[in-house]
């Protein structure tokens, strides 16, 4: 992926070794949102010292509680290192495309922030762990991401790759568009109307919007600045096929449980990404109205 040199975001939060909050969990009060939530269940041992069959319990809807066992784990404090600089060049990008978007429907784009943080931080939503993964908090418009996600990608997950990194960047900032849309607020509202049932399918249809966005993201940054390189977009289909919710639940042990998604299967998580990446259309990603996800 091309990006050195590109505008670097200043909307970007670096709080790595400020020392997070204090203890307790990670609630969002049915509005979480986000890549992490379900890679919860496939790292939970690894961050958390908790099974990840006990994870998927609790994200089907299951009962229990989970002693965290929070890790100290080294990581960088330096707001120039290249991982931090990548952050902030890719969140450019999506201002600048989504900003163009948004005017094109004379809309006005509210950029949101983007907050480093390592081991907890205290949100809007509640306080974000490293083993949440990154996530987007409605409440204050901030993207949140300990960066040791990404290598986490790559031990865990086998997805390298820029691109791969700036798909999960582009996913959160698609819920952000949608907040901007007055989609989240119309979809919580119909999730607390309805069954655990109807609000996993609602939840399903709303991540994989948000894989769609981040491929309309990735049309019109390459289309504008030629950032596409031989191969990025395999890696960024790899990363959609590894958190899809099926393979998820079989690296963890569990049976597969269509009921029980929350970010939809590896193959419509893939099939939606590359609508949006092939389409560049908004339009193209309405999956409240698709017939087949």
């Amino acid at each position: 992926m091309r990006w050195e040199g590109n505008r670097e975001s200043d909307n970007v939060e670096d709080v790595r070794g400020d020392g997070g909050g204090g203890g307790g969990g990670f609630g969002f009060g049915g509005r979480s949102v986000g890549i992490g939530t379900i890679v919860i269940a496939l790292v939970g041992s690894y961050f958390l010292g908790v099974s990840p069959a006990t994870l998927l319990n609790l994200l089907s809807g299951g009962g229990g509680s989970v002693p965290v066992q929070q890790q100290q784990r080294p990581h960088a404090t330096d707001p120039g290192d290249r991982q931090a600089r990548f952050v902030r060049v890719v969140l450019a990008d999506t201002e600048d495309t989504w900003g163009q978007l948004f005017q094109q429907q004379n809309a006005n784009y509210v950029r949101p922030k983007l907050q480093l943080f390592s081991g907890r931080t205290q949100t809007a939503c509640g306080q974000g762990l490293t083993a949440t993964g990154p996530f987007y908090c409605p409440a204050d418009q901030k993207i949140y991401i300990d960066l040791s996600f990404y290598h986490l990608m790559e031990e865990r997950f086998g997805v390298s790759g820029e691109f791969a990194k700036a798909y999960v960047i582009a996913h959160e900032v698609g819920h952000h568009v949608q907040n901007l849309m007055g989609i989240s607020d119309k979809v919580d509202a119909a999730r607390q109307r309805g069954s655990e049932r109807q609000a996993n399918a609602l939840s399903v249809r709303m991540e994989l919007q948000a894989d769609c966005f981040a491929g309309v993201w990735g049309y019109h940054a390459n289309r504008s600045r030629s950032i596409l390189e031989q191969g990025d977009i395999e890696t960024a289909l790899a990363a959609a096929t590894a958190i899809g919710d099926d393979t998820l639940q079989r690296e963890a042990g569990a049976s597969v449980v269509p009921d029980s998604f929350t970010h939809g299967s590896s193959e419509q998580r893939v099939r939606w990404f590359k609508r949006g990446i092939q389409s560049g259309d908004i339009a193209q990603c309405n999956t409240f109205e698709a017939r087949q996800l």
